[in-house]
């Protein structure tokens, strides 16, 4: 068994309260203190969540969260238009030439998330999602350490990796490449799977 120094957990108190609510992620770029002592003392950390029932996952690509396979329904409906309000923006952006794998660059105003909405409106609507839904899905995004808001625009943040990486998964599982091939997108894919469940 591993003895844990709790004086070299000098974030315990902060990575635990955020951490624990239901589904809020630590982000190196924007929370670079939790980050340092997380990753320094990592296996002390995950050794003491562990003894106390909680499942803590570090992505070497720079965020942790506490990994919860049960769910409530409020949750499913947050992460259900999480998803679509993702991969709207990824699908937008990979329509307009960006580099998916750099989306911690891409500023997200209300412009472009208008944009985007209008471009997705059949399939958004469908999911009884409007335009004015998106700032508020844009806030929950914050919250949840998805996204960082930074001179009145938003900025994903590592975390969303969680998210590209299913998209990522289901365009592959679909024989697709993510919506840059003239044979439909990741978005027309999920539309599919959506309606199909």
């Amino acid at each position: 068994m591993t003895t844990v120094n709790v004086e070299k957990l000098s974030c315990l108190a902060e990575i635990f309260t955020r951490l624990s609510k239901n589904g809020e992620h630590i982000n190196r770029a924007s929370d670079p203190l939790l980050w340092a002592n997380l990753e320094q003392e990592r296996d002390a950390y995950e050794t003491l969540f562990s003894s106390l029932g909680y499942d803590l996952r570090v992505d070497s690509r720079g965020f942790a969260w506490f990994h919860n396979t049960e769910s409530s329904a409020s949750s499913n409906q947050n992460t259900r238009r999480l998803a679509l309000f993702f991969m709207v923006i990824f699908e937008f952006q990979g329509d307009a030439g960006k580099p998916l794998r750099r989306f911690t660059d891409w500023r997200i105003d209300r412009e472009l998330l208008d944009e985007a909405y209008n471009q997705h409106k059949e399939v958004l609507s469908a999911e009884g999602i409007s335009l004015n839904d998106f700032p508020d899905i844009a806030k929950t995004a914050e919250r949840f350490g998805f996204m960082s808001k930074d001179a009145g625009a938003y900025y994903l943040l590592p975390a969303v990796y969680r998210y590209l990486d299913h998209f990522e998964a289901l365009a592959t599982s679909i024989e697709g490449d993510f919506g840059l091939d003239d044979e439909g997108s990741a978005l027309d894919s999920y539309k599919e799977e959506v309606h199909e469940s």
